[in-house]
């Protein structure tokens, strides 16, 4: 897959996590302990907790992953840039305290194995695949 592939995938996986939370046939309600904002409180697919403020950090992802695809280098930017911000989420969700972003985003359960995932996918692509390269024009 070129990295124009990752981001695109990324990007439409994101914009799809982000509508499914605000769907209540797809995300029943949950109460999340220690969140301050409730708004959209549910579990998304019924596994992952998230609240508006969460939806919306993965729209914005899923926007900049389709953004990012239109070039090489922006995927490449994209790419690097998820797998060290969900690193830094996945390793947040683990601390006591962090793993609600200090009461405004649930980053526990099931969040913490699917974070770490997205963040090591991500740093494949971005810091150890090689760039696409294309035959040249005959």
């Amino acid at each position: 897959m070129t990295l124009r592939g990752f981001a695109t995938l990324y990007g439409a996986v994101f914009l799809l996590a982000g509508i499914a939370g605000f769907i209540p046939g797809l995300s029943p309600e949950h109460t999340h302990p220690g969140v301050a904002v409730a708004g959209a409180s549910r579990l998304a697919l019924g596994l992952f907790p998230v609240n508006v403020l969460h939806n919306l950090v993965h729209l914005l992802f899923g926007l900049w992953g389709l953004a990012a695809a239109r070039g090489e280098a922006a995927a490449r930017l994209y790419a690097r840039a998820v797998a060290v911000i969900y690193a830094v989420l996945t390793i947040a969700g683990l601390v006591p305290g962090a793993d609600t972003l200090f009461g405004l985003v649930p980053l526990y359960g099931n969040d913490i194995w699917l974070h770490a995932l997205l963040a090591a996918i991500a740093g494949y692509a971005g810091f150890v695949a090689r760039p696409s390269v294309r035959p040249a024009a005959q």
